[in-house]
């Protein structure tokens, strides 16, 4: 998570505007999600907001480590490395 993270960061603008940024706000939003039905079940996930192109890479960030929070079994460590992989090859980067 970290490398697709510094990845981002170093990519040009034009890579970010074509297709990186918006893959990387996927999965920020997908991690998000993830955790706080873990943390808050029963209790409807709030959508992280889009913060722009250039804070990809940070939102990615912090909702990796606060689902790595709340994750309770190696199946879903694997299956979180997993999103983040497809994702990163997705964006490119």
């Amino acid at each position: 998570m970290d490398h697709f993270a510094d990845r981002l960061r170093a990519a040009p603008q034009s890579r970010l505007q074509r297709c990186a940024a918006a893959e990387a706000l996927a999965l920020a939003r997908e991690l998000s999600r993830r955790a706080q039905v873990l943390e808050e079940p029963g209790v409807e996930p709030r959508e992280m907001p889009d913060a722009g192109m250039f804070a990809a890479a940070d939102q990615i960030t912090v909702a990796a480590h606060d689902l790595a929070l709340v994750l309770s079994d190696e199946g879903q460590v694997a299956e979180a490395l997993e999103l983040v992989s497809q994702a990163q090859q997705r964006a490119g980067v």
